[in-house]
């Protein structure tokens, strides 16, 4: 399911149309990278967390060169569902 697709079903289902959707899903995306590019993390209870974790400097092997170099570290977004969603999605998906 893409952005559109979101925007679509969104649309048909409240009766709201598809720009303002399309704005406030836009703008939806915008505030979670703006909270996580700030290093805060973003709770949306019954569906899950954004969060920003912290990936530690590590060494790694170049093979083609046969050298060893070092991956500095670095934050990743990632996100954890709810345990809400979890249980839901293995009902539906039995």
């Amino acid at each position: 399911m893409t952005k559109a697709d979101i925007v679509i079903a969104i649309s048909r289902n409240t009766g709201i149309d598809r720009a303002t959707v399309a704005a406030s899903v836009q703008g939806f995306v915008d505030e979670v990278m703006k909270s996580m590019s700030n290093g805060e993390n973003v709770y949306l209870r019954g569906f899950g967390s954004f969060v920003v974790k912290k990936r530690a400097a590590k060494a790694a092997r170049h093979i083609k060169n046969e050298t060893t170099i070092i991956i500095p570290e670095r934050f990743v977004p990632t996100f954890k569902p709810s345990q809400y969603f979890s249980e839901h999605l293995r009902k539906t998906l039995k």
